[in-house]
Parts: C-alpha cells; sequence; structure tokens
C-alpha cells in the first residue's frame, strides 16, 4: 500500500509499505479522509520528538475493510471514525479518568503509524460507527472537535460569561462555535487575517479584532473590567504573555494552543493571588470523541466552510516542505 513516511526531520516521502493485517482485537481501515493537524507539522519539523520512522494522521474516518479475531463489534464495509487516543487502561491516571496523561500515553499517527496511508490498524476500542448521512470529512473532524470538548470541559463556561479568543484558525473557529452553542455572552476574537476575523463573526464572535488594534481597541477593558475568560489558541509565548492583562478578578486563562516545549513566559505570582485568576491547560483528547461525534451529528458545527483545501496523499510531502500558508485553514487528504 502506499503511504507518507516520515524518515527523520523534514524528510516525508510517499512509498509502498505492508499492509497492515489486524491482530486479534483490531481492525485495519480504509482510510478515506485525513486532516493535517499543527502536530503533523510538528512531527514533520522534529520538534514533536517522534519515533522515525513514522506514518502521521491522527485525524481520520473511513471503511472497516478487514477485522482481526475476536472483533465483534465491526465487520468489513462498515463506516468509522477513530479516537486515535491509546490509553493503558491501568494506570492511576486511566483508572481516575485522566487517561491523556496516561503513563503509556501513546496515539494513532503521533507514536504509532497512522491514517495518512491507504490502510490504517486500530484497536476495536478506538474505533466508533459514524452516524447515517455524516460524510468522511466530517468524520475526520471529530477527533479536533474531541479536543475543543476537552477544552470547554477544562473551562467550565458559566452561561453570558464573556469570553475573549486570540486564534481564528480551524481550531479557534471549532472553538467559537462551541462557545457560542455553550452560552457565552459577549465573544471577541483577535487574528492578524481579515478572512478569519469574518468567518469568526459568521460563526458566533460578537467583535473581531486585529491583533495589531487590539490594545487600542481593549484599552478601557485591559484597564478596568476584563473578560471572564480568555482563551490562548495561538501557541504563541509572546502573545500568550500579552493576554492576562485582559483577563478580570475570578477568570480563566485556558492554555489550548499548544506552545513550544521549552517556551517561558513572565506572570507575577501576585496577579494570580490577588485576582483568584484560574489557569487551565488542556491536553488533546480525553474520552471526549463520542460527544464530539454526537455534537457535529445534531448539526451544532459547520466543518465544511473550515476545510480550505482538499490534497492526495502525493501532495503531501511538497505541503509540509513549503508550510502552512497564514491564511488557510484545514486542509485535508482524500482517498475518494
Amino acid at each position: 500500500m502506499k503511504a507518507l513516511v516520515m524518515e527523520e526531520a523534514r524528510r516525508a516521502v510517499v512509498k509502498e509499505v505492508p499492509y497492515p493485517a489486524p491482530g486479534p482485537g483490531e481492525l485495519t481501515i480504509r482510510v478515506m479522509a485525513c486532516g493535517i493537524c499543527g502536530t503533523d507539522l510538528h512531527i514533520y519539523q522534529g520538534t514533536f520528538l517522534p519515533a522515525y520512522p513514522l506514518i502521521p494522521g491522527h485525524e481520520f474516518a473511513g471503511v472497516v475493510h478487514e477485522v482481526g479475531e475476536g472483533v465483534v463489534r465491526f465487520r468489513p464495509g462498515d463506516r468509522v471514525a477513530v479516537d486515535p487516543s491509546l490509553f493503558c487502561g491501568k494506570c492511576d491516571y486511566c483508572l481516575s479518568g485522566r487517561g491523556n496523561h496516561c503513563v503509556k500515553w501513546q496515539a494513532t499517527g503521533d507514536t504509532v503509524n497512522g491514517a495518512m496511508a491507504e490502510f490504517v490498524r486500530v484497536p476495536e476500542e478506538t474505533a466508533f460507527a459514524m452516524p447515517e448521512g455524516m460524510t468522511f470529512a466530517e468524520g475526520a473532524f471529530i477527533e479536533p472537535i474531541a479536543c475543543v470538548v476537552h477544552g470547554m470541559n477544562q473551562l467550565e463556561l458559566k452561561v453570558g460569561q464573556s469570553v475573549l479568543l486570540f486564534g481564528a484558525g480551524s481550531m479557534g473557529q471549532l472553538l467559537i462555535q462551541a462557545l457560542s452553542h455553550a452560552g457565552a455572552g459577549e465573544l471577541a476574537v483577535v487574528d492578524v487575517a481579515q478572512g478569519k476575523l469574518d468567518m469568526a463573526l459568521r460563526n458566533g464572535a460578537t467583535h473581531a479584532y486585529f491583533s495589531s488594534e487590539i490594545e487600542t481597541a481593549l484599552d478601557g477593558r485591559r484597564r478596568h473590567n476584563g473578560f471572564d475568560a480568555v482563551i490562548d489558541v495561538t501557541g504563541i509565548p509572546s502573545v500568550i504573555e500579552s493576554q492576562f492583562q485582559y483577563l478580570a478578578p475570578k477568570g480563566t486563562h485556558l492554555q489550548f494552543g499548544v506552545a513550544p516545549r521549552d517556551a517561558v513566559i513572565g506572570i507575577r505570582p501576585f496577579d494570580i493571588y490577588h485576582n483568584d485568576w484560574k489557569l487551565v491547560g488542556s491536553m488533546a483528547v480525553n474520552h471526549t470523541f463520542k460527544p464530539a461525534m454526537d455534537w457535529i451529528a445534531a448539526g451544532r458545527f459547520d466543518t465544511a466552510p473550515l476545510v480550505s483545501k482538499v490534497i492526495r496523499l502525493e501532495d503531501v510531502p511538497a505541503f509540509f516542505e513549503a508550510g502552512k500558508a497564514a491564511e488557510l485553514m484545514k486542509v485535508q487528504i482524500s482517498f475518494e
């Protein structure tokens, strides 16, 4: 079969690799759609610290091609989406609802071979039957939305609270839709691109600001009454550091964007104490795949406008080499 293989940092090639036959309790899935995530770019750049060689791809949906011994929930031809999370299920974190911090954490497409290939092998328990009418492109959005569901659970937003969100790319747009449905009152969004700000307003934002104008536009909020929640989706340390000036007393800062592993920001401990601030993170997926799928099936998300480009597997090496253009939202690989 053909697969995109990261042979080493900044070297990605499409080549023939062995077909991944299913073992006991496993499925082999014919991939139909696979999203490209920022993590995939980090793997390509060598900053995610993967074990090369690796076939990436953790946002995907497809059709069951073959089932291994003991599989009872699926048969060939079933349409499925897959939670890439591979939790051991036995450590203290797994047994206390913190599977995303499993001491043996792995993930399909991040640490073991994933879905940038014609076929991928996964454990039966990570596959979910797609609802009638859900497209494969929508199925490939379930994993990103599962990250959003976990982020929303971490945020614990109260109805009517004000929110300031930095970063209106595809993940930011999904968060904007989720926040709007979850009852945010004022929802202000900051980005560098007009097109992304326009989309944010269509998706439920009440205000949109260029990053270059934010200090002037929100000067009063910065000096007097800030936002109940501030969310970072940029992962840029200097931007993150600037966000706390807009956080109201008793406010919550959600770190959703992935910053460089060794990045450091400055914040005064007195400000955290004096303002009763809550600082929370949101790491990947934590038993939130099924709720995300149900959220999409209920029509709560409009994902089609977020797909800026659909490419073939053969186009992926050039895409990685060029880097993702700032104006792009989600890029998906189609195998249909």
